[in-house]
C-alpha cells in the first residue's frame, strides 16, 4: 500500500511548529508580565532583595567565614545596608539640595540661550515659559489636594516597600544555604539538578550585573566630578551624584546625566568650557565602554546593547523608572537561564550539572 503524500511539506511543517512555539512562549511571557503587574506590590520588594542578596552575598560569606551565626551575620549585613545605603543617599540629597539652585539657574540660562541663538520665537524667553507653565498649574488647581494624597501614598507606599525589601533581604542572606534543597522539593521529578542549576546561573548573572555596576557607576562619578570641579562647573559635586545614580540605568542614564552636565556648563562657563566638558563626559563613557565593561561584566553578563535598549524601553512601559532599573538584572538573569538550558544534552537523566562557578547564595 503506496503511502499518502503529507499536505504540507517538510519545511512548512517546521516552520508552523515553530511558531506555535513562539506563541506559546510569547503567551506564557504576557502572562507573566500581566501577573507580575497585577501582583506587583508583593513582586517589587522581592525583586529588590535579590538585588541587595546579589550584591551583599559576599559581605554575608565573609561574617560567616569569621564564625559569627547565618542570622548575625546577615542582620550585621543589612544594619550595613542601612547605613551605605543611608549614607550615600544623605550625600546625593545634600549635594543636589546645596547646588540644585545653581543647577537649575544654569539649565534656564542655557535655555534661553538656545531660543536666542537658534531663534525659536524672537518675542519668547525662559520667563515667559516658566509663566506659562505656572497657568497651566493653576487651571488644574483644583486637584492639588488629590495630589497630594497621591503625593503622600507614593512615599508611604515606597518606605513600605523598602522595610519589606529589607526584612527580604535578611531572610534571602539567612536561609541562601537552603536554596538548593528548595529547587530541588519544587521541581518535577528528576528535573531539580536543572533547576538549581538555572537558578544558580540566573543568579550569577544578577551578582555580576550589580557588583559590576556599582564598581562602574563609582569610577564614572568619581572621573567626571573631578573633571567637572577642575573646569569648575557649578553643581560639581551634585553632577556626580547624579552620574552615580544614572549609571544603574545603563545607557540612557549616563546620556541623560552627561547631556545635563554639558548643559550647565554651557549656562554658567560658556562653549568652550562645554566643550571640555563634554570631552571629559565622552572620555568616561570611552573607558566605560572599551576597558570597564569588558574586564568587568563581560563574564557575566553578555547582552547586546541593543537588547539592553530594548529592555530599558520595556521596563519603562510596563513599571516606569522602577521598570527600567529592573529591566537588565532580570533580562541577564534570563539570559543565564537560557544559557543553561543551551548546555543540556539529549538523553541526560539529571537534567544537566550546576555551572561553574556559581555563587554560594541562593
Amino acid at each position: 500500500m503506496q503511502n499518502q503524500k503529507p499536505l504540507l511539506p517538510d519545511a512548512a511543517r517546521r516552520t508552523a511548529a515553530w511558531c506555535g512555539v513562539v506563541l506559546l512562549v510569547t503567551g506564557v511571557a504576557a502572562v507573566a508580565i500581566w501577573l507580575c503587574i497585577i501582583f506587583k506590590t508583593a513582586i517589587t520588594p522581592v525583586l529588590l532583595a535579590l538585588l541587595g542578596t546579589a550584591l551583599l552575598g559576599p559581605v554575608h560569606r565573609w561574617l560567616t567565614a569569621r564564625g559569627l551565626k547565618r542570622s548575625l551575620a546577615a542582620g550585621l549585613t543589612c544594619v550595613l545596608l542601612v547605613a551605605v545605603v543611608g549614607g550615600a543617599g544623605y550625600i546625593v540629597v545634600t549635594a543636589l539640595v546645596d547646588t540644585g539652585d545653581q543647577i537649575v539657574r544654569s539649565l534656564k540660562d542655557t535655555a534661553q540661550w538656545v531660543v536666542d541663538h537658534f531663534g525659536i520665537g524672537r518675542s519668547t524667553n525662559v520667563d515667559d515659559l516658566a509663566s506659562n507653565v505656572q497657568k497651566l498649574v493653576e487651571k488644574f488647581g483644583a486637584s492639588a489636594a488629590g495630589g497630594l494624597l497621591s503625593g503622600l501614598s507614593l512615599i508611604g507606599s515606597l518606605i513600605a516597600t523598602s522595610v519589606l525589601a529589607l526584612l527580604l533581604t535578611f531572610f534571602f542572606l539567612r536561609d541562601s544555604d537552603r536554596a538548593a534543597q528548595l529547587a530541588h522539593s519544587v521541581a518535577p521529578r528528576g528535573t531539580g539538578e536543572l533547576v538549581e542549576a538555572m537558578g544558580r546561573r540566573a543568579f550569577e548573572a544578577v551578582q555580576g550585573f550589580m557588583r559590576g555596576t556599582t564598581f562602574i557607576a563609582l569610577i564614572d562619578a568619581v572621573c567626571i566630578t573631578v573633571g567637572l570641579l577642575i573646569l569648575r562647573v557649578p553643581g560639581a559635586v551634585g553632577l556626580g551624584a547624579l552620574v552615580f545614580v544614572g549609571a544603574y540605568i545603563p545607557y540612557l542614564g549616563a546620556f541623560i546625566s552627561g547631556a545635563v552636565a554639558v548643559l550647565v556648563a554651557l549656562a554658567d562657563r560658556g562653549f568652550v568650557i562645554a566643550l571640555w566638558a563634554l570631552g571629559v563626559v565622552l572620555a568616561v563613557q570611552v573607558l566605560e565602554g572599551h576597558v570597564l565593561q569588558p574586564m568587568i561584566q563581560s563574564r557575566t553578563v553578555q547582552m547586546h546593547p541593543a537588547m539592553i535598549m530594548i529592555a530599558i524601553t520595556a521596563g519603562a512601559s510596563v513599571a516606569g523608572l522602577l521598570g527600567m532599573l529592573l529591566a537588565v538584572p532580570v533580562c541577564a538573569a534570563a539570559f543565564g537561564i537560557l544559557g543553561e538550558l543551551r548546555k543540556e544534552r539529549p538523553g541526560s537523566p539529571s537534567g544537566g550539572e550546576p555551572a561553574g562557578g556559581a555563587p554560594d547564595s541562593l
